[in-house]
């Protein structure tokens, strides 16, 4: 074996992927065909369940000083994402090229093996591993690993290599995406409908401008090089009378509205993550966030596969637990895009929307569909509240020193929180304890009612979901802790 795995593509994906997998002990190769970061950013910011699972693994400060902002929307319509109490703020304006780079330069720190100019061709899979072959600066050559994890996009090589059904609707418009410099023009929320379309116009730092340019009634098409800035400008020109004609794009872009997603995110050794298991309309930002999150879902769990310490069956609850969010995330980009891509038709609906999220609660519900807040895995029966759903950031005093829930999960492993300082289910997790953390801690100035209240102890896996909580789970500890992390050593 090269490597315990291979993953196939240098994106967020893959990259957050490279880096957790190295967290969990499995050594890893990257395989990507760019010689180097192409510096476009199609994604921009972070949800707030991406700053979340940045926090957990101490990546936050890399990113310098983050803009935030409770202000969202969902098709076009404004919704107050400051509902969504004791939740991170969504970061905004921070380039999907940068965040590359910072994961690049973390996984690398952890002991990745980027292999750039590395084109995946093929592959050829058994039943002890995956053969790869690849094309080089040197020549054609073949790589072998225990997985193969594909993370090269819509298009994913990987995808169509090995097999994978890729159902869903085709393309029925081609929209443009375009960073410039030299231009300046009035901000347009994403939404603003115009006659024959849609356009949007944001500041990014550095005197750039992005626009987007929804023109109704523009067919796709099957492009294998960006469109020239021209048509960018005459459908700008076409949709609201301006010439930015003379304008210098930094970069230009093309896309659409295809909705796809695979059956299956797992055959045997290969798997999928990100766009190269589901597409969908840009709407809300969270196609990169997603992506991220599916890494980190897949990444404690592959690495325990490869290390020995949890059966292969452990592989199986990654689609369990992310074709739903894939599901639901193609959903309400596809609602999204009918919101606002849409003619006066759809008009009377837009206004019923605007109506109905006035009302708080339906403003929480649509906040936490597109921050990705409201996933909520199936981790067995219970009673308790936080069962299957995110630890949320607590402040504890463990051992006379105050830490976090969060902090405590910067290693990568899980964490059993002793909550009443108790020998005999400390003596219980013993036997995993080559796995996760056991943590006598107490809520440090936590208010009445939080949602430890209560709660004797509770496991959270290394991705920061609870996967056992007492009192109230159906079963016991030892039950829990065989489930997610192996059998006891």
């Amino acid at each position: 074996m090269d490597a315990s795995v291979i993953v196939a593509g240098a994106g967020p994906a893959g990259l957050m992927l490279a880096a957790e997998l190295r967290i969990a002990g499995a050594d890893v190769i990257v395989v990507e065909r760019l010689p180097e970061r192409t510096g476009e950013s199609r994604g921009l910011g972070f949800t707030a369940r991406t700053m979340e699972v940045f926090d957990q693994r101490g990546l936050l400060p890399r990113f310098g000083e983050v803009e935030t902002s409770n202000v969202g929307h969902f098709g076009g319509l404004p919704v107050d994402f400051g509902v969504l109490e004791g939740a991170h703020q969504a970061a905004k304006t921070i380039p999907q090229s940068v965040t590359e780079t910072i994961l690049e330069q973390w996984a690398a720190e952890l002991g990745a093996d980027i292999r750039r100019e590395h084109e995946l061709l093929s592959l050829r899979e058994d039943g002890e591993g995956v053969e790869i072959e690849v094309s080089t600066p040197e020549g054609r050559r073949t790589l072998r690993a225990s997985y193969l994890v594909g993370c090269d996009g819509g298009r994913s090589t990987v995808r169509k290599a090995a097999g994978f059904d890729f159902p869903g609707t085709a393309a029925t418009m081609e929209m443009y995406l375009a960073d410039l410099r030299g231009v300046e023009l009035e901000p347009r929320m994403i939404g603003e409908t115009v006659p024959g379309g849609m356009v949007m116009v944001g500041p990014l730092p550095g005197g750039i401008t992005r626009i987007i340019v929804c023109e109704r009634g523009n067919p796709p098409q099957r492009r294998t090089e960006p469109p020239a800035f021209q048509e960018v400008a005459d459908a700008w020109k076409r949709l609201t009378g301006i010439d930015i004609s003379h304008a210098e794009p930094v970069w230009v872009s093309a896309f659409g509205d295809a909705t796809r997603q695979v059956t299956e995110y797992r055959r045997g050794r290969v798997l999928l993550a990100g766009d190269a298991a589901h597409i969908h309309l840009p709407a809300g930002g969270q196609g990169m966030n997603t992506s991220i999150q599916d890494s980190v879902n897949l990444g404690w769990k592959l690495g325990a596969v490869v290390r020995g310490t949890a059966p292969e069956t452990l592989l199986d609850t990654y689609h369990g637990e992310r074709h739903p969010v894939g599901r639901r995330l193609l959903m309400n980009t596809r609602a999204q895009g009918l919101l606002f891509l849409s003619g006066e038709e759809m008009q009377p609906l837009r206004e019923v929307f605007s109506e109905l999220i006035r009302y708080e609660e339906v403003s929480r519900h649509l906040a936490a569909m597109v921050s990705g807040l409201e996933i909520h895995y199936d981790v067995g029966s219970g009673t308790h509240p936080l069962l299957g759903l995110r630890m949320p950031r607590l402040e504890l005093s463990a051992d006379g020193r105050r830490t976090s829930s969060t902090e405590l999960l910067h290693r990568g492993r899980g964490v059993l929180l002793d909550l009443e300082d108790n020998a005999v289910l400390r003596r219980r997790a013993a036997g995993w304890t080559d796995r996760i953390e056991v943590v006598t801690a107490a809520p440090a100035g936590a208010a009445p009612g939080g949602p430890l209240e209560g709660t004797a102890a509770v496991l959270v896996r290394p991705d920061g979901h609870v996967a056992w909580a007492a009192p109230g789970s159906h079963h016991d500890l030892p039950t829990a802790l065989e489930r997610w992390f192996g059998p006891a050593r």
